[in-house]
């Protein structure tokens, strides 16, 4: 068994939740990941994720959401662990441009995105540029509020799904 999911099994249930946290940022979806506990292996850990985390409603996904700062910003609307800004600076990385003016239209459009939807956009940015996420941005500007959350909400099980790989492989 991985020595990261060996440990966090033999935690107590707000401690394994604290623990968690950093790869979601939903309290509720803590919780419940901690009380699906024991878990036998990472293939098993990514399936019961998923799963607390469709059966969660708008607000815990809202939380999550909250969670993580711009793109292109190092600070969360609500407090985030530094282990969860870290990773966002991560997965940033490439979004991240020298380019003033792919800045300037990131963050206008983000701000249109935010005027409409009443939430930070969020994309599972790994590997994407900044004239990718703005693309992306732009498309998802045309959903209705009701698709747009659905799709919000598959993006942030997206960054669990990889920062549950991380936290896996972090000792």
């Amino acid at each position: 068994m991985n020595k990261v999911l060996a440990r966090w099994n033999s935690l107590d249930s707000a401690a394994a939740a604290r623990e968690a946290l950093p790869c979601c940022g939903s309290q509720a979806w803590a919780a419940a990941l901690a009380g699906r506990r024991p878990i036998a292996d990472e293939a098993s850990l990514i399936q019961a994720s998923t799963s607390v985390w469709q059966d969660l409603p708008e607000e815990a996904w809202q939380e999550a959401f909250d969670s993580h700062p711009r793109i292109g910003q190092s600070h969360a609307q609500t407090h985030a662990t530094e282990e969860s800004l870290r990773w966002s600076a991560q997965e940033q990385r490439a979004a991240i441009s020298g380019d003033d003016t792919a800045n300037l239209a990131l963050d206008e459009a983000n701000r249109r995105y935010e005027q409409k939807f009443g939430r930070i956009f969020i994309i599972c940015a790994t590997g994407k540029t900044s004239a990718e996420i703005l693309a992306i941005l732009e498309a998802r500007m045309k959903n209705d509020a009701a698709t747009e959350l659905r799709v919000a909400a598959e993006q942030q099980r997206q960054i669990t799904e990889r920062r549950l790989h991380q936290w896996l492989e972090s000792e």
